[in-house]
């Protein structure tokens, strides 16, 4: 027996229509490339969205056909995120950090149509674009008066005059819910990137997941600022989230250092906002710098890499800001875990607090996780033995676009994706990062943290960023060493950091050997720590006494 509910597919058009309809006054407030403040509404955003989705439809692009964007946080980039999926076709996110060849290998690996880009990224685009022959369409997100008159790419159009002469109306067409919404690829690190196909469904559900209370918690009552960049997975998924609530939007565009963040949250009274641990850093030191406070902002959710527990207890304690510590990768769509302490926790002492917090949380409805050993079997929810991660759910990847399925069966023939990270999960279901598994450290048989070994580092006050990796040692296979970059004008010793590991919970044996000061760590299109890079410039490095 079926149910007699009404069939309406999930697509992203509808968060936009119940965003203009309920939510219609509320701001959409971004800084622009320029430089200048631009405000509007989602009644507006909706209006140039259907505009754009009239453009396309101009243009005779089929159902599928991939529209490409090369931009920062800005309500242009929002309205291609609704036109193009909401009119049936593919919004692909391109990452402008990714190398110009691998940019262009993406862009054909796609077969993207047309490719919209900030003005920023004019250099990049005049370096690729006789290597892209699928591009039908080149469009800068910009005003008339902002195109210069010979930029070398033949049909350039700017976004204001491509979709400035269409119709605000627009019916949505309805379509099976499982289409293809968006395309983000992952960084390639290893190999060539590879593609995650998201689907409308997967993107709504997504979208109600990480707006539940235990999730981000994010309502009407929101000003949100997605720090997190547009073009990596989609924002974390927030300008989705935004519609779904109908919460006020910021978009910081461009300018990601610490005081041009703080000076826009302050005057546009943001509540919450999502970003990777690099770049808080830099709020953070710019804020203590200078003796600032925040007066409206009450969580930030980090992830993209571990938080050290120092910046978690610094915006609980200083500025009493909760972090959200969340976990999740492209494949994921990305939200898998967030970090929210359950009603048994909240009067645990802050020691103990702070403990469940740095973990990186429990999994959200929709998604499912489990560890296993070497040999494929599940590890126990301890909280002490690790294993591989392997999740699934409704909006977590099955194959990867035009490539093969990695995911792993079960017992009952279930497939789990393998995440390549290396987690505890304890008996509360807090998941715990300690690796990825190319970044284990094996010594003499035992296993060692390189993330524990960073975030004791990161609690001393010299230092602004750790990275361990294993160095080849004849006796123990590997033995850690930290690299570190101080902060400005500090002073620290290699002998005074490693006393600094006493106490702290390491086993003799699992303290690194030694510390390498820095002047930079290498860091991906993401903002995650490249290892391969460090090991790659210390490959003339030898532990001391070899």
């Amino acid at each position: 027996m079926l149910g007699l509910m009404q069939n309406q597919p999930l697509l992203t058009s509808m968060l936009l229509d119940f965003a203009a309809r309920h939510h219609g006054d509320t701001p959409i407030v971004s800084r622009r490339v320029e430089g200048d403040i631009h405000r509007y509404t989602y009644r507006d955003l909706a209006a140039r969205s259907k505009q754009l989705a009239n453009a396309l439809d101009g243009m005779g692009l089929a159902a599928g056909d991939r529209v490409a964007s090369l931009a920062w946080n800005g309500y242009r980039h929002m309205e291609l995120y609704y036109g193009v999926s909401g009119s049936e076709r593919v919004m692909h996110t391109l990452n402008p950090r990714l190398h110009p060849e691998q940019m262009a290998w993406i862009i054909n690996h796609a077969e993207d149509k047309v490719l919209c880009f900030d003005m920023t990224f004019l250099p990049l685009v005049q370096a690729i674009h006789a290597k892209c022959p699928t591009v039908k369409q080149w469009v800068a997100l910009c005003d008339a008066d902002k195109l210069p008159a010979d930029s070398g790419i033949p049909g350039l159009v700017d976004y204001e005059a491509w979709i400035g002469g269409q119709k605000t109306d627009y019916a949505w067409p309805q379509f099976d819910e499982n289409t293809a919404a968006g395309l983000c690829y992952t960084s390639g690190t290893t190999g060539n990137p590879k593609g995650a196909l998201y689907s409308h469904r997967s993107t709504v559900l997504h979208a109600y997941g990480g707006a539940l209370p235990d999730a981000l918690n994010v309502s009407a009552r929101d000003s949100m600022m997605p720090v997190v960049p547009m073009f990596h997975v989609n924002a974390w998924g927030l300008p989705y989230v935004a519609a779904l609530v109908g919460c006020k939007v910021v978009f910081p565009g461009p300018a990601m250092d610490g005081k041009s963040l703080y000076e826009l949250m302050e005057a546009e009274q943001v509540t919450m906002a999502a970003g990777v641990p690099t770049i808080w850093q830099m709020l953070l030191t710019h804020v203590q710098s200078n003796g600032l406070k925040f007066s409206s902002m009450n969580r930030t959710v980090i992830g993209g890499s571990a938080c050290p527990p120092a910046m978690i207890d610094t915006f609980r304690e200083e500025f009493g800001i909760d972090v959200l510590h969340a976990w999740g990768m492209t494949e994921t769509s990305p939200l898998g875990t967030v970090c929210t302490l359950k009603n048994k926790q909240l009067s645990l002492p802050p020691a103990q607090q702070l403990a469940i917090r740095v973990k990186q949380g429990r999994a959200i409805f929709g998604v499912d996780m489990r560890i296993v050993g070497d040999d494929g079997q599940d590890q126990p929810w301890d909280g002490k033995a690790y294993g591989d991660l392997l999740v699934r759910g409704p909006w977590i990847m099955d194959t990867y676009f035009k490539g093969a399925s990695p995911l792993v069966e079960d017992a009952q023939g279930r497939g789990w994706f393998p995440t390549g990270d290396v987690a505890t999960i304890d008996a509360d279901g807090f998941m715990q990062i300690t690796d990825r598994s190319k970044d284990v450290i094996k010594s003499g048989g035992e296993w060692i943290s390189s993330i524990d070994i960073e975030n004791i580092a990161m609690g001393h006050p010299a230092v602004a960023m750790a990275a361990c990796i294993g160095m080849p040692h004849p006796k123990w296979d590997e033995r850690p060493i930290v690299a570190v970059v101080k902060k400005p004008g500090a002073q620290l010793t290699r002998e005074e950091l490693l006393k600094f590991y006493e106490g702290k919970g390491q086993a003799k044996w699992q303290i690194p050997d030694d510390v390498v000061f820095v002047e930079a760590i290498p860091l991906g299109a993401t903002g995650k720590m490249l290892k391969t890079k460090l090991r790659e410039d210390l490959k003339d490095y030898k532990l001391p006494g070899l």
